[in-house]
C-alpha cells in the first residue's frame, strides 16, 4: 500500500512539474537543468546573489525582491548590475509593511525556493520566517545565507569574509613564511564557502523533495562552508604532512615546484610540477635537466636553492616567451593571467569559458550539460526600468 501511495504521488508531481515547465517555456527563454524551478531571492550582498546567479545560470526563474527606492539590490552599496545580478527578474516590496509581506507570501505560495540573507530572527520578526512560509507552501525550500549560521555564540554578530575564514581555520595557512596571513580577496568565505554552498544546499533539498514531497530549511553559513573547503588540509594535518609553519609546506608556497615566478617583463608564471614526471619536464623547459648540482626535488633542505635557481631562470625571459616554451611541454606550467586577460586565452576562448552579457565580458555558466544545456545569461535587470509588479510575475507562475 505504501509503495502504491508513493508511486501515485510521484506521478502526480511529475505531471505538475511538466505542466509548470510548459507554462514556463511560454513566458521565458530559460533553459538548463533547472528550467521550471522558481526562486524568490530577497536582495542582499555578494554570497546569496552569487548562489542565486548559479541557480539562474542553470535555468531557474529567479525573482529578486528589492526594497522600494533602493538604488541597488537591497543595499545602498550594492551594485545594480554585473554578473552577480544577471538572469533575474526584479520586483520591489516594502517588507516592513503588511502589504509588502502579503505580496511576498503570494510569491512564496507558487515558488520552489526562497533565499534570504538576514541575521537570524529578522525574517521571523518581519513575518515571513520558515514556519509562516512553509505553512503557505509545504514544498518550499527555505534557504538562509549567513556568516555565522542560525545558532551559536556568534550567530547574531556582524562579520565579513575575512572574519569567517579566520575562525574557520582557512586564513591562517595563507601567506609567505614569516609574514602575516593574507585574505585571497573574498573568494573563500563569500563565494566558495558561502554562495556556492548555498546553491549546493538548495539543489540537495530540491532533490530530496522529489522523494518526500516537502521542503525544508537550508542553513548555509560561510564559516561552515569555509571550514569545509579545508577538508584536504585537515587530511594532511592528520597524517603529519602539514607540520611546518606557514609558507614551508607543499601547497602554501613552501615547495619551489608549486609556486609563482616573476618573468623579465614583470609578469609571472605559475608552476605546479608536483609529480616527478612533470618536474622532470619542468627542468627540461628551464634547461636545468642536466645540472648535477641541482638539489633533489623533495628534499626541503634544498628548496631555497631550487627556488633561487628557478627564479633566476624565469627572470631571463618574458611571460609570453616562457608560455611559448612550455606550450608543448606537459610540465604543469601556465602563465598567470590578469582577469581582463583570461577571456582571450586560447583555451578559454575555444571553450567559451567567458561570454559577453549586455556588452560586458563575464564568466560563462558552469558546469555544462549535454542534454539540457544552459542558455546565454540575460543581463542584470535595471531596477529603474525593469521592475515588475507581483501580479505580473504571478501570471507567469500559474
Amino acid at each position: 500500500m505504501a509503495s502504491h501511495t508513493t508511486t501515485s504521488w510521484i506521478e502526480r508531481d511529475l505531471g505538475r512539474r511538466q505542466r509548470d515547465h510548459a507554462d514556463e517555456r511560454r513566458v521565458t527563454t530559460s533553459s538548463g537543468p533547472l528550467a521550471g524551478v522558481r526562486v524568490v531571492e530577497l536582495a542582499s550582498l555578494a554570497p546569496a546573489p552569487f548562489g542565486c546567479m548559479v541557480l539562474a545560470d542553470l535555468g531557474a526563474d529567479v525573482v529578486r525582491v528589492d526594497r522600494p527606492g533602493a538604488p541597488g539590490p537591497g543595499r545602498l552599496a550594492a551594485p545594480t548590475g554585473g554578473p552577480l545580478q544577471r538572469g533575474r527578474r526584479v520586483t520591489a516590496l516594502d517588507l516592513k509593511s503588511a502589504a509588502g509581506v502579503a505580496d511576498l507570501l503570494r510569491l512564496v505560495e507558487r515558488a520552489d525556493v526562497l533565499v534570504e540573507a538576514y541575521r537570524p530572527g529578522v525574517a521571523e520578526r518581519l513575518g515571513f520566517g520558515p514556519q509562516i512560509c512553509q505553512a503557505r507552501n509545504p514544498r518550499l525550500v527555505y534557504a538562509r545565507m549567513t556568516g555565522w549560521g542560525q545558532d551559536g555564540p556568534l550567530a547574531a554578530r556582524a562579520g565579513h569574509d575575512i572574519d569567517y575564514i579566520a575562525v574557520a581555520g582557512a586564513l591562517e595557512p595563507l601567506g609567505r613564511a614569516g609574514e602575516r596571513p593574507y585574505a585571497p580577496m573574498n573568494l573563500l568565505g563569500d563565494f566558495g564557502g558561502g554562495g556556492m554552498l548555498l546553491a549546493v544546499g538548495v539543489l540537495a533539498a530540491l532533490l530530496e523533495r522529489e522523494r518526500s514531497g516537502v521542503g525544508q530549511v537550508v542553513d548555509a553559513a560561510m564559516v561552515d562552508g569555509s571550514a569545509l573547503l579545508t577538508s584536504f588540509l585537515h587530511g594532511l594535518l592528520g597524517t603529519g604532512r602539514w607540520a611546518a609553519p606557514r609558507g614551508h609546506n607543499m601547497f602554501d608556497g613552501g615547495a619551489p615546484f608549486y609556486d609563482t615566478y616573476r618573468t623579465a617583463d614583470g609578469r609571472f608564471m605559475a608552476v605546479g610540477a608536483i609529480e616527478p614526471a612533470f618536474y622532470g619536464v619542468l627542468l627540461t623547459g628551464l634547461d636545468l635537466a642536466d645540472d648535477p648540482h641541482l638539489p633533489a626535488q623533495y628534499d626541503p633542505s634544498g628548496w631555497d636553492e631550487l627556488r633561487r635557481r628557478f627564479a633566476e631562470r624565469f627572470a631571463e625571459r618574458s611571460r609570453d616567451e616562457w608560455t611559448a616554451i612550455f606550450a608543448d611541454l606537459d610540465a604543469c606550467v601556465a602563465p598567470v593571467l590578469a582577469p581582463g586577460e583570461a577571456p582571450t586565452h586560447p583555451h578559454n576562448a575555444a571553450r567559451g569559458t567567458f561570454v559577453e552579457v549586455g556588452g560586458e565580458m563575464q564568466p560563462a555558466p558552469a558546469p555544462r550539460f549535454d542534454r539540457t544545456p544552459t542558455g546565454p545569461p540575460a543581463p542584470a535587470p535595471d531596477p529603474d526600468h525593469d521592475t515588475q509588479q507581483v501580479a505580473d510575475i504571478l501570471t507567469t507562475w500559474q
